[in-house]
């Protein structure tokens, strides 16, 4: 698989956050994964309808740190 050029940095990503984050990029059939701090290092790959499926499930289930920021 060719490396992605369409990397995408999180909107939650800034100047109070240090402006590291993790970036995206999609293809037709994968979505890639890397570290806005490493980008010379791995990135991970993943078949679009499994990440799909991954980012849902975090949506439906928040951990107990997500839950407390949303409440305010």
């Amino acid at each position: 698989m060719a490396t992605p050029s369409n990397w995408r940095k999180s909107s939650y990503s800034g100047p109070g956050d240090g402006n590291d984050c993790v970036e995206i990029a999609k293809s037709p059939t994968h979505v890639s994964i890397r570290d806005s701090k490493a980008l010379a290092k791995a990135t991970l790959s993943f078949p679009t309808r499994a990440f799909t499926t991954f980012v849902e499930a975090l949506k439906t289930h928040p951990t107990s740190t997500d839950s407390a920021r949303l409440r305010g």
